[in-house]
């Protein structure tokens, strides 16, 4: 089946998500002339008017008013009336991600996720609904405070989505309609610069993005980290993959991800085994990478480990 690009916008009632929605239509570089199908879960201030867009027949803008409608076939028939070739998701904040994840039809793809808050009442919600808050930020790429004060305290805000996601960018917009990158740098959870870096459990996933994504970084460095490892007949003789089962949007979207490890004694590792994994990080360009230099990891030490408590990590 032909893949379907899902864009997904998170955040709770008046965050701004509707508004959001209208600018990426009315923007020029999103109306291609693709057909869009625009899912809204939740009824704000704001309404959606397809005679506002450039190319307004393409786009389908459909409503779930209950969680119980938001089924699989639910989407698939709005998808087949539509004939759209992409969707754009107003999630309900009050709702769950693992409720979309297991709707989702297969060939559904999420391609971006985004979260729109208001800067006013953002600390309220994260007092009094923390799992909600928590599950929408710690998959997000982006979140957007909006309705900002000049000279307003960013720290709070920057702590909270910190503390949950470490990767996401954070962008502030003020009452003028200015924007304003969050600059504030916050230290990775484990220390680059000692003789062996020491990676928690729960820190795989952030160790596997900054490697992949600054790999000369981590040049020359010795790591150790817990890992299930992967071994098969189409890896290059003697090596192995030692990663972790990661979460990127929900439970439907976990994947095995892993950095490609090579060592004389692979072969008497158990695949799906769990190891602690010492290694010395090299900066390669390798087919694997696409042409691009990535982390390649040259074992020194490997040892039988108990699996951890909890078996998936998050990016973030």
């Amino acid at each position: 089946m032909k893949e379907i690009p899902v864009y997904l916008f998170l955040g709770f009632l008046d965050g701004g998500k509707t508004k959001f929605i209208h600018e990426t239509l009315c923007d020029k570089r999103f109306q291609n002339g693709d057909r869009t199908l625009v899912i809204l879960c939740e009824e704000g201030e704001e309404e959606l008017d397809t005679s506002q867009y450039a190319g307004g027949k393409n786009v389908t803008i459909v409503t779930v008013e209950e969680k119980e409608q938001l089924t699989r076939k639910f989407l698939e028939d709005s998808l087949k009336q539509s004939r759209a070739e992409r969707v754009m998701i107003e999630y309900n904040g009050m709702w769950l991600l693992d409720d979309l994840g297991n709707a989702l039809p297969k060939n559904w793809q999420i391609y971006q996720i985004m979260m729109m808050a208001d800067a006013d009442t953002f600390e309220m919600y994260n007092s009094n609904m923390r799992q909600l808050v928590y599950d929408k930020i710690s998959v997000t790429e982006m979140v957007a405070f909006n309705r900002c004060k000049n000279g307003f305290d960013k720290m709070p805000l920057h702590t909270i989505v910190r503390a949950i996601n470490r990767r996401a960018a954070i962008i502030y917009e003020y009452e003028d309609g200015t924007i304003e990158n969050d600059d504030i740098v916050d230290p990775l959870p484990f220390d680059v610069d000692a003789p062996v870096i020491e990676v928690k459990d729960e820190d795989f996933g952030l160790l596997y993005l900054d490697a992949m994504d600054k790999p000369d970084d981590y040049d020359g460095k010795t790591v150790r980290f817990k890992a299930l490892v992967a071994r098969n007949n189409k890896l290059p003789l003697n090596s192995f993959v030692g990663g972790r089962f990661a979460m990127q949007c929900c439970a439907a979207d976990i994947r095995y991800v892993g950095f490609l490890c090579k060592w004389d004694k692979a072969t008497t590792l158990a695949n799906k085994g769990w190891y602690t994994v010492t290694a010395k990080m090299k900066s390669e360009n390798d087919g694997m990478f696409g042409g691009e230099k990535g982390p390649m990891l040259y074992v020194e030490d490997v040892k039988s480990a108990k699996k951890p408590e909890e078996e998936t990590v998050y990016f973030s």
